[in-house]
């Protein structure tokens, strides 16, 4: 079976989600993001799922603090890569916002996973004030997508693309 890792990455509001749901129409697909153990835990204390300055500055320094005791994070990508490996899935989207974490990724798969940044030329940048958000751009990615185009021709596009990543960089898993 043919598989295809992919970080995928972009500001908040890029369209990252709407993307990974229409690849789910055409390929099987996992979906991930190295935040979920952060999310619960913040869950726990209280954060209700807003994607306000205030929260984002909340996981951002939640998953910095868990990298540094435990590297809670990575370990959790590190098994949903696992479990990606031994399932039906096809492509594997993994959400991870920080240069380091994406490269540490990546040279833990030997180089089986794509690296892509969405952005969108249309809409003005924004700074969010954490690290995590502030630095999505700060990563050589192997593609980029501006996803900047009306939605009906949005998905015919990105599956474009996603076909050519699929064609140079998938792997065949026995």
């Amino acid at each position: 079976m043919k598989k295809l890792a992919v970080v995928i990455n972009g500001a908040g509001g890029v369209g990252k989600d709407t993307l990974c749901a229409f690849a789910a129409g055409k390929y099987r697909v996992r979906n991930v993001s190295s935040a979920e153990p952060v999310k619960a835990v913040a869950r726990t204390g209280g954060w209700n799922g807003e994607k306000d300055d205030r929260s984002r500055r909340l996981l951002s320094d939640l998953k910095a603090l868990f990298t540094g005791y435990n590297d809670l994070c990575f370990r959790y990508i590190l098994e949903e890569y696992r479990r990606f490996l031994e399932g039906e899935e096809e492509v594997l989207f993994v959400h991870i916002r920080e240069p380091e974490e994406i490269a540490r990724f990546a040279a833990a798969l030997s180089g089986r996973a794509a690296t892509l940044l969405i952005t969108n030329s249309a809409r003005a940048a924004r700074v969010y004030r954490n690290p995590s958000d502030d630095n999505v751009a700060g990563y050589p990615y192997d593609y980029t997508y501006d996803n900047r185009l009306p939605l009906e021709e949005t998905e015919t596009a990105f599956l474009a693309l996603l076909d050519r990543i699929f064609q140079a960089r998938a792997f065949s898993v026995l």
